[in-house]
């Protein structure tokens, strides 16, 4: 698959992973961290941290990713990201991790949003405004449709961008992150899968 269907392939995936999971629904696409335990046809098995481990099928069709560890000064005015983040006691938000996005995907999951990294924990995919160094980091002035917020992004927090990746490296204890649909018979299907590599790991 070229690098452009693949980029499509994981913006609808990452479009589903975002505001479609501010709702609980028994066919709502679920968020999946683990590590891969085998992979056997279109078969993936993933021990999740939660515990069990869980079998997801993954077709052709389906978006297959790797991330690549870039800097924080990378992010410029302009940039499209998604930051994970916690607010402080202040109310304002530090970053856990961000991705930016390749500029193929700009626009995917737009907004800002519960996530589950934690209690309170957010999700803001938006365009960057500004770029402002902070006293803990850098403060990430973001806009999207209906708002805007500024996420400060401390210096250990993994900046990554989406890269393709293959099959071939959906190995025994990598780890993932999988957005997947639960099926009536306990499996899922996979929409997402983005893998260790290099020893970056999904962060998201």
């Amino acid at each position: 698959m070229s690098l452009r269907l693949k980029l499509a392939a994981s913006l609808t995936a990452l479009t589903l992973a975002g505001t479609a999971f501010a709702q609980s629904s028994a066919d709502k696409p679920e968020r999946i961290r683990g590590e891969i335990v085998s992979l056997s046809g279109d078969t993936l098995k993933v021990h999740r941290h939660s515990g069990d481990t869980i079998t997801i099928e993954v077709k052709a069709s389906a978006g297959l990713n790797a991330v690549k560890a870039i800097q924080l000064s990378d992010i410029k005015p302009g940039s499209y990201v998604g930051a994970a983040a916690m607010p402080g006691p202040d109310g304002k938000l530090t970053a856990k991790e961000v991705l930016v996005f390749p500029e193929a995907a700009r626009g995917t999951g737009e907004g800002h949003y519960a996530w589950d990294f934690g209690a309170n924990s957010t999700m803001t995919n938006a365009n960057v405004d500004t770029v402002v160094q902070g006293t803990n980091g850098r403060d990430l002035k973001l806009s999207y449709q209906g708002g805007s917020n500024t996420v400060t992004v401390p210096p250990g927090a993994p900046v990554v961008t989406l890269i393709p990746a293959t099959r071939a490296e959906l190995t025994a204890g990598k780890k993932v992150f999988v957005v997947a649909t639960p099926e009536k018979d306990g499996t899922y299907e996979g929409q997402l899968v983005v893998v260790e590599k290099d020893g970056v790991a999904p962060p998201m």
